[in-house]
């Protein structure tokens, strides 16, 4: 059977930095889903397992042949999607003998299937694309997809995917969700795509302390937290309750003591007991008492560990709630008109044709389309980036727009700095409070924006955009989950549904649009290629 067994890895990053140590793990088919943090070594991993990067200590044992599909495919100026799948030659070999040209040896090994076979391994990814198609022709998601058929094609026993679904339109996500729910056998598939996790046999979650495997999909893996969850709460109550009896106990020796203490003093002082025996029992009592109290400390120091270490737990896994300050923005107030837009770039074609659109009040419109259908030609006409070709387009409300490099922060200056920068009103408690909200405590405050990962910046933009006195009545998010863990996801959310403004968002992110509450949605169509 296919299998491939971890024992005793560790990996490092260039600086030395342990990313995990000690990692036994093992894979035999069905579909398993690696989850974890940005920076955890989810990707590192996976290129340890296809050979493509030592470990720093361990071994990896397969038994099998390995398909691997990186997160970017890189391509030559000349390569084909023949080429990618590494059929080109045998393609070739069938031309020339349907043109009567083929060796006799050519024409004993000619795969005579192949065609058909990539016809169907094209239709199971969704890509509409001939052999020949040269890859520079084609999207960053046309060549997941082309990448991916060249995984079918080849038939291995174990797939390694890394974020397959990234910058993936809805059709190209919900071909590889298809792809994996029909997959028999084996796969690694590194996502914080939930709808892509759903699709999985097993979760493996990595952590700085290791690895977790958890039985069935990201539902059940999601039930799982949660009676974790539950039992924290329970091992929370259990530990304060301990400590309240402890202290309680120990009040109540100590007020014993002290009247004993006074009746011992009363009778000596009376003279009716010898001072032998007067100085034995003080000794036994103080040794007794000495006795309890350290007792009664080892259980309370105790008591007080497992309360801490339970806090901890319910920190890490309790869903993340915030709230936030009101943008004052009434129901009936109109956000956003647009009336018979079209829009483009230079003189090329237009991207956007006669578009009408209205947002009022607080609503959620999410943005969709397949990719190149125009919606950041739109978030770019909303906000004053693009004037219409033809049209009007009224903005009736100040608006933020997270675009997906955050442009608004500035990367020479803190987290910090920045929040001050752009919320001038707000005074050093104010500032940290609202950094704390969307997990920036401390000193992680003070990091340069510079050098934050992609998860990192988009928080620190909702935190310096939302975390004011006065949030905008208007945000714009651009597909503001790409590249994000799915606990940088959930802070997202969490700040999102605390947000009382009006939202629009374009996503391909199902759960994370049902998340934020969306209302409605704005659906703009596949573009006419003349």
């Amino acid at each position: 059977m296919p299998s491939i067994r971890l024992s005793g890895l560790a990996a490092t990053t260039a600086d030395g930095r342990t990313l995990f140590a000690n990692l036994d793990l093992s894979f035999d088919g069905g579909r398993t889903g690696l989850v974890g943090r940005n920076g955890v070594g989810k990707t590192t991993l996976l290129e340890i397992v296809a050979g493509r990067l030592p470990p720093h200590a361990g071994t990896v044992s397969t038994t099998g042949t390995l398909g691997v599909l990186r997160q970017t495919v890189q391509v030559a100026p000349d390569e084909t999607v023949a080429d990618l799948m590494g059929v080109a030659g045998t393609l070739d070999v069938l031309r020339r003998a349907e043109n009567g040209k083929a060796t006799a040896d050519e024409l004993a090994s000619a795969d005579w299937t192949l065609e058909a076979r990539i016809a169907s391994a094209l239709g199971r990814v969704g890509l509409v694309a001939e052999p020949a198609t040269l890859l520079s022709t084609l999207s960053g998601g046309q060549r997941t997809r082309a990448a991916l058929c060249a995984l079918v094609l080849a038939e291995p026993d174990f797939i390694l995917l890394d974020e397959p679904t990234n910058n993936l339109d809805r059709e190209g996500r919900a071909a590889v969700v298809e792809l994996l729910s029909t997959w028999r056998s084996g796969a690694i598939v590194v996502s914080h795509d939930r709808e892509l996790l759903e699709t999985m046999d097993a979760i493996v979650e990595m952590t700085s302390l290791g690895v977790t495997r958890y039985g069935g999909n990201w539902s059940h893996y999601r039930e799982r937290k949660s009676q974790e969850l539950a039992a924290a709460r329970h091992d929370l109550a259990d530990a304060d309750r301990r400590v309240a009896e402890v202290t309680r106990a120990a009040q109540a020796t100590s007020e014993r003591k002290a009247r004993k203490d006074g009746a011992g003093q009363r009778k000596r002082a009376k003279g009716d007991m010898p001072r032998i025996l007067a100085g034995a029992r003080r000794s036994r009592a103080e040794a007794t008492s000495g006795d309890n109290a350290r007792v009664a400390e080892r259980r309370r120091t105790q008591a007080v560990e497992d309360a801490a270490a339970a806090r901890q737990r319910i920190e890490i896994l309790q869903p993340l709630s915030m709230v936030l300050p009101s943008t004052g923005l009434p129901a009936g107030r109109t956000v956003l008109r647009l009336d018979s837009v079209s829009a483009g770039y230079g003189t090329d074609a237009a991207i956007i044709e006669g578009l009408s659109f209205t947002l009022t009040g607080p609503e959620r419109v999410a943005l969709t389309g397949p990719n190149g259908s125009g919606k950041s030609t739109l978030l770019a006409l909303v906000a004053g980036k693009l004037v219409p070709r033809s049209g009007n387009a009224r903005l009736h409300t100040d608006v933020a727009m997270l675009d997906q490099q955050v442009s608004l922060l500035d990367p020479t200056l803190s987290i910090r700095d920045n929040f001050l920068r752009l919320n001038p009103e707000a005074d050093e408690n104010a500032c940290r409070a609202a950094l704390a909200r969307f997990m920036f405590r401390a000193d992680a405050a003070l990091q340069m924006v510079s050098t934050l990962s992609g998860g990192q910046m988009l928080r620190a933009g909702l935190a310096c955009v939302l975390g004011g006195t006065r949030p905008p009545p208007f945000l714009i998010l651009d597909e503001p989950t790409n590249h994000l863990d799915i606990g940088s996801t959930e802070t997202v959310e969490a700040g999102l549904r605390a947000y009382d403004g009006a939202l629009l968002v374009v996503s391909h992110d199902e759960p994370f649009l049902e998340a934020v509450g969306t209302t409605r949605r704005l659906e703009l169509p596949a573009r006419r290629v003349v």
